[in-house]
């Protein structure tokens, strides 16, 4: 899934009908990105009552506590903090997908 899908998605989650920010519409009032901003990616991972696990070792993982999405994981490259901003959004962004 490319990073705008991931965000298109992750905002459908938490009911973000509009197109988010810059990278996806010009007109949108303020700019939606998880995959940048921590406090979008807490509030993502608030909302949706995600359960986010960090392992030294292994990276970083985020379960849906309601059972609407399979574990995702990311592995920890030069930036932690970045890879679990990512694996918060793509744990939206599978709840999203699955939402009509």
């Amino acid at each position: 899934m490319t990073d705008r899908e991931l965000l298109k998605f992750a905002a459908k989650a938490v009911g973000i009908e509009e197109a988010i920010g810059d990278r996806l519409s010009t007109d949108c009032r303020w700019l939606f990105d998880p995959l940048n901003n921590d406090g979008d990616a807490l509030r993502l991972a608030v909302k949706l009552h995600l359960w986010v696990g960090q392992h030294p070792d292994d990276g970083v993982t985020v379960s849906d506590f309601y059972g609407r999405s399979e574990v995702i994981s990311e592995d920890y490259n030069k930036d932690s903090y970045a890879d679990t901003r990512r694996a918060i959004t793509r744990a939206a962004a599978e709840i999203g997908r699955g939402t009509k």
